[in-house]
């Protein structure tokens, strides 16, 4: 494909699109304060899987692969993820989680066998530094379990981010709406080992809370990756990918204007340091940390 310049209603569309990622946070969280975060994302994926799966073709010769997509990414990343963001701020778990590329990069150094570099080692340290800073401040203190389980959560998603690369080319819409019909049932069963008064928080959770997982599994998953897709047909990966690094500044602010939260100085130092170490690592390396999946 040959670069183009991206057009001005394109440029707008991919601001959008981070906007609705960055949001994601702080309506998660809207959820999570009624809602068991495996219950409600079983709810969101099982949303997702119906209203995708049906009009999209099936996975044909790659079920094995999306089944087992659906249970790195689907289960166990969104339950570590939701489950850490229960207990965190907003914006702490939109930094924390961009940890999530320079353990792609890292992965994928040692799986393609590609050199590293010292530029993408150095964002790697740069990131990981950023988050080492947040997690020193005294607002995470007696959360570090929580701040722990979205650091894992973003590891593993570089574990499905790789399974998804090894597959070769597919369709994300395809890959999205078929993870949900196999994702569902398996948080489904997870909250009923793990969780409790499900029925009672079902019953009890006020309209906010289903505004919430509509947010999360029609805006962020329908519209958000559709058009991330669309985007990624018309553009090179390379020009397409730098806009997520809006992504968590957006989710800072969501959390700052939509749920009271404060941050600090230091908080802002290492949320810059973060951005910068992930925005090399992007920069020097976009397609094998570009989505096809869900990033949160």
């Amino acid at each position: 494909m040959i670069s183009v310049p991206i057009r001005p209603l394109h440029l707008a569309a991919l601001v959008f699109v981070t906007l609705v990622w960055g949001m994601n946070f702080a309506a998660a969280k809207i959820g999570l304060a009624q809602l068991p975060p495996l219950l409600m994302m079983s709810l969101r994926w099982a949303l997702v899987g119906l209203m995708v799966a049906p009009f999209v073709p099936m996975p044909r010769g790659r079920w094995r692969e999306t089944f087992l997509v659906s249970f790195t990414l689907g289960f166990a990343h969104f339950s570590l993820m939701f489950s850490g963001l229960r207990d965190l701020d907003a914006a702490t778990a939109a930094i924390a989680i961009q940890l999530q590329v320079p353990f792609a990069a890292l992965l994928a150094a040692v799986i393609f066998k590609d050199t590293l570099g010292w530029r993408r080692a150095l964002g790697m340290a740069v990131a990981f530094a950023g988050v080492a800073i947040i997690a020193g401040e005294p607002k995470l203190d007696g959360h570090y379990a929580a701040l722990a389980m979205v650091i894992a959560a973003a590891c593993i998603w570089s574990v499905a981010n790789m399974q998804i690369k090894l597959m070769g080319e597919i369709n994300g819409m395809v890959f999205n709406g078929w993870i949900g019909i196999f994702a569902a049932p398996q948080l489904a069963l997870g909250s009923w080992l793990l969780e409790e008064g499900q029925l009672a928080a079902l019953s009890a959770a006020d309209w906010r809370a289903y505004v919430s997982i509509l947010y999360q599994a029609v805006v962020v998953v329908i519209v958000g990756y559709g058009l991330w897709f669309y985007l990624l047909r018309k553009y090179e990966v390379n020009q397409v990918m730098p806009f997520i690094l809006l992504v968590p500044p957006f989710g800072v602010l969501s959390g700052i204007l939509l749920l009271g939260e404060t941050i600090s100085l230091t908080f802002i130092l290492g949320g810059l340091l973060t951005v910068v170490g992930v925005g090399i690592i992007i920069l020097r390396w976009p397609r094998l940390v570009a989505p096809e999946a869900e990033r949160v």
